[in-house]
């Protein structure tokens, strides 16, 4: 399984993916927000993550918190996941995250207390657009912006 990558803007992604516009219509509407897109990886970028390479696509999502936007401005963009033990919620505290993973992880940045649903996943790559996850955005919206 692959991580989404979190951007700052619209500018980090087209670093990363090839951004049609389809894509660019979805993130003026949903950005910043919960929604991942599914684009083209440019080919002149390696994203490797643990064993092997990154396959021919990037999932790509501009956050509605200041933190991540934050540090992706800062370092640029970075590949992630949720804070939570596969197929468990996501605690809500920086205080309950540290509890939960121990000396397993380096940091635990507070954000404040980050509640709300996955974000939706939209397949992005082919003719159509394809829902891969329904999240915060419903599919509805999503199909009423990208047909």
């Amino acid at each position: 399984m692959r991580l989404p990558v979190l951007v700052d803007d619209v500018e980090q992604a087209e670093r990363l993916a090839e951004v049609d516009e389809r894509a660019r219509t979805l993130m003026a509407r949903f950005w910043p927000g919960g929604l991942t897109i599914i684009l083209p990886r440019l080919s002149s970028v390696e994203i490797v993550l643990g064993h092997g390479s990154g396959g021919p696509t990037v999932g790509v999502r501009c956050p509605d918190h200041s933190v991540p936007r934050t540090l992706c401005a800062e370092v640029g963009p970075l590949a992630t996941t949720s804070a939570n033990l596969h197929g468990q919620a996501t605690p809500p505290t920086a205080d309950e995250v540290r509890v939960l993973f121990g000396d397993a992880v380096a940091v635990v940045v507070d954000g404040g207390r980050c509640e709300g649903s996955p974000s939706t996943v939209v397949d992005c790559t082919g003719s159509r657009p394809v829902l891969v996850r329904e999240g915060t955005v419903p599919w509805s919206d999503v199909l009423g912006v990208a047909g």
